[in-house]
């Protein structure tokens, strides 16, 4: 099997004015110097170019955190791959914070990875069930709805990065144990294989995101199907991400 670099992705979310981004980025300074790992940024859209300007010239990646799928018109208030791709490389897509909030369906993020792989954005699809699906036992279910309706009709790119984001763990405090988001990634992973093949299935890096911290990162990191990690809140703390960072790239 190719041997799939972990990754360290940080989503920001709705946080961090300029000034904030560009403090955090000074606390950031030399976490490119950790080897054996890809790292990832996702800050808030008007913090894209702040971000881009202060890891330029280094291996830290910057994503969006979402984009519209075409690549222009009258869609007031959004963001198109075209303009993200001026001062981004990556995107997340399919955040269950979108799915929640914002009404994204199988559909919408079907066209919106189309969109980004068509404008050469390395995409991180996002997938996960919520609570209530867990406690009824479709956890499986709906990861494999989810990852197929978003591959469906379309070639998929040899960069795609899949995140398995359990919606219950997401901010609460509580992640998945690492048993769990094993299973997960086993499962999505198993999923792909059956799309796109064995051999790019086993290059595809499929990452844990939820409640993710300095003191759980390495637990998870160290599951054969888990490549990494898409942080949250621990994302904010210059600290937390560097070592989150740091037992990943051990991990590996």
């Amino acid at each position: 099997m190719d041997y799939r670099v972990p990754i360290s992705a940080a989503n920001w979310k709705m946080n961090m004015t300029n000034a904030e981004a560009e403090a955090l980025c000074d606390g950031l300074e030399g976490i490119d110097d950790i080897g054996g790992v890809e790292i990832v940024i996702a800050p808030g859209f008007l913090q894209l170019e702040t971000v881009a300007r202060a890891f330029e010239g280094t291996k830290v990646w910057v994503a969006g955190q979402n984009m519209h799928s075409q690549p222009s018109g009258a869609f007031t208030g959004e963001v198109s791959p075209t303009q993200l791709a001026q001062v981004a490389s990556w995107v997340l897509i399919g955040h269950s914070e979108r799915r929640q909030y914002f009404c994204e369906d199988d559909e919408i993020i079907q066209r919106k990875l189309a969109a980004a792989q068509l404008h050469g954005l390395t995409p991180i699809l996002c997938v996960g069930e919520s609570q209530e699906e867990r406690e009824n036992r479709r956890t499986e279910a709906v990861l494999s709805r989810q990852v197929r309706a978003a591959l469906a009709e379309q070639p998929v790119s040899e960069d795609l990065v899949v995140a398995y984001e359990p919606v219950w763990a997401i901010g609460a405090g509580e992640p998945a144990t690492p048993q769990q988001a094993q299973a997960a990634a086993a499962h999505i992973r198993a999923q792909l294989e059956e799309l796109i093949g064995r051999e790019r299935t086993e290059r595809t890096r499929i990452l844990y995101g939820g409640s993710v911290k300095p003191e759980n990162v390495a637990d998870f990191a160290r599951e054969p199907d888990v490549d990494g990690a898409l942080v949250g809140g621990a994302s904010l703390d210059a600290d937390a991400f560097i070592t989150i960072t740091e037992e990943i790239a051990a991990a590996g």
